[in-house]
């Protein structure tokens, strides 16, 4: 997955870890419903990267030069990458990989189904924005988490470059035809509605997940801090949008 701006809660000088999150994994999984959020939580990240290898694979046939198609590769490789991490991770605290990503299948299928892009740069836009949006909301579930599983998400969220690639080349088609800026706002506007809805629908249908969202497992948010961290999404898509020199 890939990012460039994480939300406020995730930089600068966060608070000590307390409860669950001061916890390491051995600790925190005695609890059952606990550690069935966390293999749930692994799940869909796992799936989400195999996805992101997929359509990057199938992004680099649209690339305009080879430069672009062995960049794109190269990002794929490190989707698998991180996929390969949370597989195996899944196996070591004795959860089946497959079972535990086959109930996030139809949610994200659908949501790539919806949203496929039309052209090379609306590509782009998708995999920087997109997936951005997913990698927030991850990570503001992994402030809650213990600190095996915390390290383990941040690390699979770290970027792969193509945040810095998406905004070079997306600034650059903008410079060569300014009309294509306009397309590519609307379209990057459709992929926040539909991603916000994809992570609320994901955490809806998953009773473990969503009670560590809104409180009573690991140090869970309370429904307030639900919205507030949906406003940090949001702020975080605002400065993204500016940096490909789009309007939010």
């Amino acid at each position: 997955m890939t990012t460039a701006d994480k939300p406020h809660n995730a930089s600068d000088t966060p608070d000590a870890p307390t409860g669950v999150a001061a916890q390491d994994w051995a600790r925190a999984a005695a609890d059952p419903q606990y550690r069935a959020a966390v293999v749930d939580l692994l799940g869909a990240l796992a799936y989400g990267e195999l996805a992101a290898f997929e359509r990057l694979a199938e992004d680099a046939k649209l690339a305009p030069t080879l430069a672009d198609k062995a960049e794109l590769a190269k990002m794929a490789s490190a989707e698998f990458g991180h996929f390969e991490r949370l597989r195996d991770r899944l196996t070591e605290i004795g959860a089946e990989p497959t079972e535990a990503m086959d109930p996030f299948v139809a949610a994200l299928d659908g949501f790539h189904k919806q949203t496929a892009p039309s052209d090379w740069l609306e590509g782009l836009v998708k995999a920087y924005v997109g997936d951005s949006i997913a990698s927030d909301f991850y990570r503001e579930v992994a402030a809650r988490l213990d600190s095996d599983s915390r390290q383990l998400v941040l690390a699979v969220l770290d970027d792969t470059g193509h945040a810095s690639f998406a905004i070079e080349k997306v600034r650059a088609a903008i410079d060569a035809d300014p009309r294509v800026g306009g397309r590519l706002a609307l379209w990057a506007r459709r992929l926040m509605g539909e991603a916000l809805s994809q992570s609320q629908r994901v955490v809806a249908e998953r009773d473990a997940l969503s009670t560590m969202l809104v409180g009573g497992v690991a140090d869970g948010f309370d429904l307030a801090e639900v919205g507030r961290m949906f406003s940090r999404i949001t702020e975080a898509h605002t400065k993204r949008m500016a940096a490909l020199g789009l309007a939010a």
